[in-house]
């Protein structure tokens, strides 16, 4: 699929991704979603360790220089630094829709919405190269005076990311520049994710600002708030 090579060529090929097992980021992660939780002073300045090949994200200054987050799809759990578990939920997303007003989110909700999205975010394009993903070109969109190729994604159960179907836009250069999905809850609101400012880490390109927002029913952007806004400030991939 032409769309999708140009877009794994322009992150660095797939052959590179395959050579790493892990990264480390660090970054800031804020956001009208975390602003209840006592996480969300901490995130602002925040180590993430991860996987590539697998879905697992640690979170350290989590809630406290003392704690980090660990996340997996069907698991998330707070630790000590030296590795003591002192909460841990298990089926993370049911438990996150159960909740609905992200005020009355807690840590391990806080902490299955920051490493799904850390990890997705970072692996993308290449995931959409696995065998249990539907993908399908769709006609380009025109948006900030430029013309955005577009993929449609299903994704299967067992891979966590935000909706079973997102739809994918890359810029001419091949950059990812934006994600819509529906939001998996009553409401049926829709999100969408913006990217830019990419980089090179490691022959890697990834992109250093993300920003998460509302959209009308009309699709319509609403600006203000974010939802999340991740900024990477220095990455790693070995």
């Amino acid at each position: 699929m032409a769309l999708l090579d140009d877009a794994i060529s322009a992150s660095g090929g797939l052959e590179q991704w395959r050579r790493f097992r892990r990264f480390t980021f660090h970054v800031s992660i804020q956001g009208s979603l975390l602003a209840g939780s006592s996480a969300a002073t901490h995130l602002k300045d925040a180590v993430v360790e991860g996987c590539t090949r697998t879905q697992w994200v640690r979170l350290t200054s989590f809630s406290g220089t003392d704690r980090c987050a660990v996340y997996r799809p069907d698991q998330v759990s707070i630790e000590s630094i030296d590795g003591t578990l002192l909460e841990m939920r298990n089926d993370p997303r049911a438990a996150l829709l159960g909740h609905g007003d992200p005020s009355s989110w807690d840590d391990l909700d806080v902490a299955y919405v920051c490493g799904l999205s850390i990890w997705n975010f970072v692996a993308t394009p290449f995931l959409l190269t696995d065998p249990g993903i539907t993908v399908e070109e769709l006609s380009d969109w025109q948006e900030r005076n430029q013309t955005w190729g577009r993929l449609r994604a299903v994704f299967p159960p067992e891979i966590g990311t935000f909706a079973p179907e997102q739809i994918f836009y890359f810029d001419a250069a091949g950059f990812q520049r934006r994600t819509d999905h529906q939001i998996p809850d009553a409401t049926g609101a829709k999100v969408v994710h913006y990217s830019w400012a990419h980089q090179e880490f490691s022959d890697i390109v990834i992109p250093t600002l993300r920003h998460s927002l509302l959209l009308q029913p009309d699709g319509s952007v609403i600006t203000k708030p974010a939802l999340i806004d991740i900024e990477i400030f220095d990455a790693s991939f070995e």
